[in-house]
C-alpha cells in the first residue's frame, strides 16, 4: 500500500467519511503547500502531547492541571450532572448558555446491535457517585441523543442509578424540544434550552 492509500484508508476510519470524502482529504493535503501540511501534521502531534483526559468529567482538554477549567470552577451547581454521550454533546449543552451543572462523559452511547457496553464508562460513573452526592448531587440529567440508541443508553443508566437506592437522587431525561433521531452535538441553543427546561 502506498502513502496516498494508506492515508485515505485511516481517512475512511473516521465517522461519517466515505471513500470518496476520504479521496478528496487526500487530494486536498497534495495539492495545499508544504507548511499546511507541517501545520497539520504539528496539530495532530501537540493531540498526544498536550491533551489529557479530566478524571472527573472524563472529557478531553488541554490545559496544565488534570482537573479541566469546567470540572475545576467553583461556580458550576454540583447539584446538577449531566451525563452525555460524548465530548461534543458536552460542548453542544456549554453553548447552549442554559446549563450550569456538572458533566460526566459516557463515551458514546449502547449499540443496539449487540447491545454491548464495551468502551462506555458505566463503572466510572457509578464509582463517582458517592463523592458526588456528598458534594451535593440532587439530579442526574440523562442527556443523550434522541435516537434508539440514546434511548437504550438512558434505559441502562437509569436502571443502574436505581441500584444505588437514593431516593433523594432524581434521574431525569432531557424532554423532547429535540425532534427523535437528532444528535445533540448538532443542535441549536435554543432547542438545547428547550430539551433542559422539559426534561422528566
Amino acid at each position: 500500500m502506498d502513502s496516498i492509500e494508506r492515508l485515505t484508508a485511516l481517512f475512511e476510519k473516521f465517522p461519517g467519511i466515505g471513500p470518496r470524502q476520504a479521496q478528496r482529504f487526500v487530494q486536498y493535503l497534495l495539492r495545499s503547500s508544504p507548511a499546511l501540511r507541517r501545520e497539520l501534521l504539528n496539530a495532530i502531534q501537540s493531540l498526544t502531547r498536550a491533551v489529557i483526559q479530566c478524571p472527573e468529567c472524563m472529557r478531553y482538554h488541554s490545559g496544565k492541571t488534570k482537573i479541566c477549567a469546567i470540572c475545576s470552577n467553583p461556580e458550576r451547581d454540583s447539584q446538577y450532572l449531566a451525563v452525555v454521550a460524548s465530548d461534543a454533546d458536552l460542548l453542544a449543552l456549554e453553548k447552549s448558555g442554559t446549563y450550569k451543572g456538572r458533566y460526566f462523559v459516557l463515551g458514546g452511547t449502547i449499540s443496539l446491535a449487540s447491545e454491548k457496553t464495551d468502551g462506555l464508562r458505566i463503572k466510572q460513573l457509578l464509582d463517582s457517585m458517592p463523592s458526588r452526592v456528598k458534594s451535593g448531587l440532587k439530579e442526574i440529567i440523562l442527556a443523550f441523543p434522541a435516537n434508539p440508541e440514546g434511548d437504550a443508553t438512558a434505559v441502562r443508566i437509569r436502571e443502574e442509578c436505581r441500584d444505588l437506592r437514593n431516593p433523594d437522587i432524581k434521574v431525569t431525561m432531557l424532554g423532547r424540544g429535540l425532534s427523535t433521531g437528532s444528535e445533540l452535538e448538532y443542535a441549536d441553543p435554543e432547542t438545547i434550552k428547550s430539551a433542559l427546561e422539559s426534561r422528566r
